[in-house]
């Protein structure tokens, strides 16, 4: 029997993708437009996982939340009784997971079930103290492996008054956090890939924020 049976995710088919327009590693443009149409009640629906792991032609949206406080960055490394066995071992700055029918609770559809998803993620996976309001920053597409042909990933950036954070579940281990420089250091060959996507875009940002302030 297969460890996902009877799991339904929320996908869109690949077509929707390539309409929007498709793309390879971090996608800042247009982000209000393309998410529009890939959380429309109508553009979505429900898989059983274990067909949807093995089918690129459809994409499982993934929220990936990325947690900031001041100048750090929370990581991790995937435990084994992580849902995704390719991924187990490596470093990670996303927390999220997929989109179930229980996020469509109370009448939920669209954009308030994805929502709702991502409230429910963050509460299973990660302890939290203070405040943490987020906003999406990007949409994250990795077409070079068996794992990224099958998730879209959804890049949220959570911003911490605080560092007191822990892990609910034993698939996150040894959170803790180090700065940018470190991560797009010595430590980015660690991560996961889309991590790497996110921490490289991270530290362009940081530092066209940079340069711009020297030209002041």
């Amino acid at each position: 029997m297969s460890k996902y049976a009877g799991e339904q995710v929320l996908v869109v088919p690949r077509a929707l993708l390539e309409e929007i327009g498709a793309f390879q590693g971090i996608r800042t443009e247009g982000l209000d437009a393309a998410l529009a149409r890939l959380l429309d009640a109508d553009s979505h629906f429900f898989l059983d996982r274990a067909a949807a792991e093995d089918d690129p032609s459809h994409k499982q949206l993934i929220p990936y939340c990325v947690f900031r406080c001041g100048d750090r960055i929370l990581h991790y490394t995937r435990g084994k009784s992580g849902g995704e066995s390719r991924l187990h071992a490596k470093l990670s700055v996303g927390v999220g997971g997929h989109v179930n029918p229980v996020d469509m609770e109370d009448g939920k559809t669209g954009a308030a079930a994805y929502h709702a998803a991502v409230s429910r993620e963050i509460d299973e996976e990660l302890e939290l103290k203070g405040g943490h309001p987020h906003r999406i920053i990007a949409l994250l597409n990795d077409d070079s492996n068996p794992v990224g042909q099958v998730h879209l990933g959804v890049v949220h950036l959570v911003e911490l008054s605080n560092d007191e954070v822990s892990s609910r579940e034993e698939a996150l281990a040894d959170v803790a956090f180090s700065t940018l420089a470190d991560l797009s250091g010595p430590m980015f060959d660690r991560l996961e890939t889309w991590s790497q996507f996110c921490i490289r875009h991270l530290a362009d940002e940081a530092a066209e924020v940079a340069a711009a302030r020297q030209e002041i």
